[in-house]
């Protein structure tokens, strides 16, 4: 009897501790997780959400002009294909709790490509880490035109098009701007 128990308490322990980097707080993250991009909140040049309902919380981080710490279930998304989640303090302190996905999005689905920290790379190759760890400690590792990471090869007009061209959200119109600077894009990418 006594180490049937042991061996269920050793198998709680497991299972909790092995789960923990799954959890955000509020259930598990899989690619149900993950949607259409503009169904999100559009703070600056991303968009963002908050998988435990701190939205509000997310948005005041998101637009300050001096930066802070997200609250964990925090979800930020530039394009379709990549996306960051801040996880319960104490989820890994190097990435300051965040975890790092590539996604592979189509018409109406969403799977995970790959998820963490050193193993997630980019479309362009870039590491995600890698490049999120140069910004200032006050932009809680998030990336933008002055905090400190280095430059993505993309032009504002090719984010805006890249975000209107999600394939999980309703079809819209691009402009011939926004269509020119995804053919230059197309041109630009590395082969897959």
């Amino acid at each position: 009897m006594y180490l049937r128990n042991l061996f269920l308490g050793v198998s709680i322990v497991l299972f909790f501790s092995m789960n923990a980097s799954a959890e955000d707080g509020s259930g598990t993250i899989d690619a149900s997780t993950f949607g259409c991009i503009s169904e999100m909140t559009r703070a600056g040049d991303f968009y963002v959400d908050n998988l435990q309902g701190n939205l509000a919380a997310t948005i005041a981080v998101a637009e300050s002009p001096t930066g802070g710490t997200y609250p964990p279930g925090s979800v930020i998304q530039l394009v379709p294909t990549e996306v960051m989640v801040k996880h319960e303090p104490g989820f890994n302190a190097a990435t300051r709790d965040w975890e790092f996905f590539e996604l592979d999005v189509a018409s109406g689905a969403t799977s995970i490509k790959t998820r963490g920290f050193a193993e997630t790379v980019n479309r362009f190759g870039g590491n995600c880490f890698a490049c999120h760890i140069q910004a200032r400690p006050e932009w809680d590792l998030i990336c933008g035109k002055d905090h400190g990471c280095d430059p993505i090869p993309l032009t504002p007009i090719m984010i805006i098009a890249i975000q209107k061209t999600d394939p999980r959200c309703a079809a819209v119109e691009l402009s011939a701007e926004e269509t020119d600077a995804l053919k230059a894009l197309a041109e630009a990418m590395p082969a897959q």
